[in-house]
């Protein structure tokens, strides 16, 4: 059991991709977690497949490091906003902060959202200036910029007299001079050891932890992972759980551990000041207390900022439904998303009218758009509806959510993007030169940026790059400007043929390849004009003995545009459903049924009559 002395507790905390999780492997490396001939992967922490594949953190995560006899327990936290769930309940576990800041990027919007959570929580601030070594990098410019967002955000004075510190986190170094070469991680570890205060608790207190995160254990069943707020535990020990609904159920400590780099260490007892996982307690649920059973006492939960986008998800009931997914019904769709509240905190899940639909509300497209990708990775079939924003009613007058949007371009762009946000009711706040791109920041609706991001890219080739996060709930800036391009939607069942494409390529952009099935209702690609338009890409050439001149000229399509799952939903029409398979996904029109499918199968067979 280790003293409460020698234990610090802090998160990393940083805007996307400025180096959060490549630091901890060095912290790790250095620190004697691993062998120095053993292999690691990079950004170890990231264990999770979406994770690797997308290159970002997705869920807060624990390890623990042991420097000069000090155990350091750190949460590594997600830098996206649209997971601000997983940093705010985290936060609650420790004393101090890395803030990492790139040297070249500066603040940027997911900066600003976990600063603000860790000065509310009063936690020690150590700020990181990261990629130093960055050819474009402007350290004590952005120095400055982070010493004004701490005015900004209300910091104290002992916040502001904050340690710097600079460093190379891909090569897994830091100095306290930027002028002074560094050779390891040993002035960042000493500033933690130094600054960030131990735990405090009551040791001799009854026991009281609240739980955080929930892990599983394949033999274990369920983990709750918290840090010990008072007394001790021991194994075998009896403990009540505290739901939040306030009921208290028995429960017994079956086992207990300890983090120790990336492994869970056994133990037979902690104390306070500790961050531990329990095994026993079954339905323990994240933001509820496991207290002594002799005092029960519920520990309050960090309040989670509420959602902001919403979708329906819905049943699939499409021509091509129960083919693809092995769960599809009512009940398997409405038990995956009430298991998903258990761990997701930031995640809301509500009945609808309609008895196989439930509408699902998060904190971005992002956020949900992991859920999705998530459940159809686990073998669920089923569809979802356009991203729509959550009102709110403030004194009687309606109000939306407004997002802080920081974008940076390259200066031939500038004009057509500063255009593109304005037709969204978008507010320009600053222009700057950043290197060499132009920083332009917005406020922007949030129902403005539903697929903006598709044609920002398109606009700047794929050059610019797009950071944006909740500001406040505002008056609604009334109507905006919906879809610009039309669907090209299917008027015939069966296999998408290069000559029936071939006739229409120059009107449209396909979604679809030759080979592909399609059935009626089903948006194969994008019209150039606003309209909708109904095409037949199962149309096949008429074979006949009489060869006309030109008839065989060789059928040659462009390459499709083959939508991601953040594509499709982003560019998802009101009247539209995006039909999601662990194999495939589809974009079909709402008004789709049997009915009307009978009837249209019926109508041009009496044509073709």
């Amino acid at each position: 059991m280790t003293d409460i002395a020698n234990i610090r507790n802090i998160a990393i905390v940083a805007h996307v991709d400025h180096g959060k999780t490549t630091l901890v492997d060095y912290m790790l490396r250095q620190t004697g977690t691993f062998r120095e001939n053993q292999q690691m992967t990079e950004r170890v922490m990231d264990s999770n497949d979406l994770e690797r594949e997308r290159g970002i953190t997705i869920l807060a995560k624990n390890t623990a490091i042991n420097y000069n006899g000090i155990k350091i327990n750190i949460v590594d936290t997600p830098g996206h906003t649209d997971f601000g769930g997983e940093v705010e309940r985290t936060l609650t576990m420790v004393d101090g902060i890395l803030l990492l800041v790139d040297a070249a990027e500066g603040p940027l919007p997911g900066t600003k959202f976990v600063l603000k959570k860790a000065l509310d929580l009063n936690l020690k601030p150590i700020v990181v200036i990261n990629k130093i070594d960055r050819k474009d990098a402007r350290p004590y410019e952005v120095l400055d910029e982070v010493f004004d967002l701490f005015l900004s955000l209300g910091a104290n004075d002992e916040q502001l007299d904050f340690p710097i510190i600079y460093a190379v986190g891909r090569q897994g170094i830091a100095v306290l001079d930027i002028d002074h070469e560094g050779t390891d991680l040993s002035p960042l570890l000493d500033a933690i050891v130094e600054n960030v205060p131990a735990p405090q608790g009551d040791i001799d207190g009854p026991f009281q932890m609240l739980i955080t995160t929930i892990e599983y254990n394949d033999y274990l069943g369920r983990l709750g992972v918290g840090r010990i707020s008072r007394g001790a535990i021991k194994l075998g020990a009896p403990m009540k759980v505290v739901h939040r609904d306030g009921s208290v159920d028995d429960a017994r400590v079956t086992k207990i551990f300890s983090f120790d780099g990336l492994k869970r260490e056994e133990v037979t007892e902690a104390s306070v000041g500790d961050i531990i996982a329990i095994a026993g307690m079954e339905d323990v649920d994240i933001g509820e207390t496991i207290a002594d059973a002799a005092d029960p006492t519920p520990m309050s939960f960090v309040a989670i900022e509420e959602p902001t986008i919403a979708m329906n998800f819905l049943v699939n009931n499409s021509p091509f439904a129960g083919q693809e997914g092995r769960y599809v019904t009512t009940r398997h769709l409405g038990d995956r998303l009430m298991r998903e509240l258990r761990s997701n905190v930031a995640l809301r899940v509500e009945p609808t009218e309609t008895p196989d639909s439930f509408r699902v509300s998060g904190r971005g497209e992002l956020h949900l758009s992991v859920l999705i990708e998530t459940m159809r990775r686990e073998g669920f079939e089923f569809q979802v509806s356009r991203p729509e924003v959550i009102f709110k009613r403030i004194d009687d007058r309606l109000h939306e959510p407004i997002e802080h949007v920081v974008i940076d371009v390259p200066e031939e762009n500038v004009g057509a993007v500063i255009e593109n946000l304005g037709k969204r009711k978008g507010e320009m706040k600053n222009m700057v030169a950043s290197g060499d791109n132009v920083r332009v920041e917005f406020m922007v609706p949030s129902r403005g940026l539903i697929g903006f991001r598709g044609e920002f890219m398109t606009q700047t080739r794929g050059t610019g790059i797009l950071h944006h996060n909740l500001h406040a709930y505002e008056p609604y800036k009334g109507d905006l400007p919906t879809r610009t391009k039309g669907s090209l939607v299917a008027s015939d069942p069966g296999e998408a043929v290069a000559y029936g494409m071939f006739r229409l390529q120059d009107r449209c952009t396909f979604f679809i390849e030759p080979g592909d099935r399609v059935y009626v209702g089903m948006v194969v690609g994008e019209n150039v004009r606003e309209n909708d338009m109904v095409v037949n890409v199962c149309k096949t050439k008429q074979l006949t003995n009489v060869r006309a001149a030109g008839s065989d000229e060789a059928v040659r399509l462009e390459p499709p545009r083959l939508l991601s799952l953040e594509q499709a939903i982003e560019w998802l029409g009101e009247d539209e459903y995006l039909e999601v398979t662990p194999k495939t996904i589809r974009i079909r029109k709402k008004y789709l049924d049997q009915s009307q499918r009978v009837r249209a199968e019926k109508a041009r067979a009496g044509a073709g009559a």
